[in-house]
């Protein structure tokens, strides 16, 4: 069950700081009590794809992080619901995994669960008073919903062609490729509302979205609810036109070295009120090349960092965190990171 998924909700949170099991924890009188992870997973008998102690290298973009308790792939949405209810019940710690693009796991891994949604996924279309729209489940890889999208000659994704992660992760972060944002193509979002459970449907609102932000991260009016599947409202288009501008796209990222070494893409966030892209500012400050360990900023951009090899997850928020000193310290700048940092730092 090797992938690449990204971190875009959280439930019952609970983060001790050593490497301890569930069980040993307990024992150390750290937390109640409980039953093993194991126990707990048989009990609740779902349809599930089970890795016990996985490390979540293999499932970044990074490359970097290390062991879940449990990693989890419900095998579908019943049984996504039964698990984060079952989890919350016993106050069990759970990271919902999407396309693993955006996330730095720390070296000391995930406690608890890690739902992996990667067979959450599957795309088809919907009809709606006004035309067509293009469903795909929260599971589904980006590039399979422009691929379907073009397959079926309706435009409007192709942007985001070559883009890591999956539907979920990429709503959940308000993707933006080429100025062209999710969130100007969304007409629903289908979503779990934590801590009760009931499964909604939301009608797009532009007053809830922006540049990198969504109604689901912290702040907003769904932060901590979970994305399920999205809808998204297309026009019609020459599958071969569009496959030219995937093609284009692809090659684009692919010149920029976003495939060269693991990495998540851009590290920073574009703020538009400095008047210059982020990657500009950090060459400025002569950022380029820089390296703590394994972790380096890229010969190439600027505001990519990737994984030059062995690259832990202390490195590497070292070196964001050195980045961002030197904009504040001798830019008088904040630079907010687009990754997020999850598990037990």
């Amino acid at each position: 069950m090797r992938g690449t998924y990204v971190t875009y909700a959280t439930c019952a949170v609970h983060s001790p700081r050593s490497r301890l099991s569930l069980r040993q924890s307990a024992r150390a009188g750290m937390i109640p009590v409980m039953p093993t992870l194991r126990d707990f997973l048989e009990k609740i008998n779902i349809k599930a794809e089970i890795l016990y102690d996985e490390p979540m290298s293999a499932h970044t973009t990074f490359r970097i992080g290390g062991p879940a308790d449990a990693l989890v792939a419900p095998a579908d949405r019943a049984g996504l619901l039964a698990l984060l209810g079952a989890a919350r019940r016993e106050g069990l710690p759970c990271f919902v995994l999407g396309g693993g693009a955006n996330v730095v796991v720390a070296d000391r891994g995930i406690r608890g669960i890690v739902v992996d949604t990667r067979l959450l996924s599957g795309i088809n279309v919907e009809a709606s008073g006004d035309g067509s729209l293009l469903v795909a489940g929260a599971g589904t890889i980006v590039d399979r919903l422009v691929e379907a999208a073009c397959d079926r000659g309706l435009a409007g994704l192709e942007n985001f062609y070559g883009m890591p992660g999956s539907v979920g992760g990429a709503v959940f972060m308000n993707a933006r490729c080429y100025e062209v944002e999710m969130a100007d193509r969304l007409a629903w979002v289908e979503h779990v509302a934590l801590p009760g459970g009931a499964v909604l449907r939301r009608a797009f609102d532009p007053a809830e979205w922006s540049y990198k932000r969504s109604p689901f991260q912290a702040g907003g009016s769904c932060a901590g609810h979970i994305v399920l599947a999205a809808a998204f409202r297309l026009r019609p288009g020459d599958p071969e036109e569009l496959r030219r501008v995937m093609a284009e796209k692809h090659s684009d990222r692919e010149a920029k070295g976003h495939y060269r070494l693991p990495s998540a893409g851009s590290v920073f966030k574009n703020d538009r009120k400095l008047g210059k892209p982020t990657g500009k500012i950090l060459d400025e400050l002569g950022m380029r090349g820089r390296r703590i360990g394994g972790a380096m900023v890229s010969e190439w951009h600027a505001n990519i960092f990737v994984n030059a090899g062995g690259a832990t997850a202390a490195d590497l928020r070292a070196l964001i965190e050195l980045a961002q000193r030197e904009a504040r310290e001798r830019l008088g700048v904040e630079l907010e990171p687009e990754v997020l940092f999850v598990g037990d730092f």
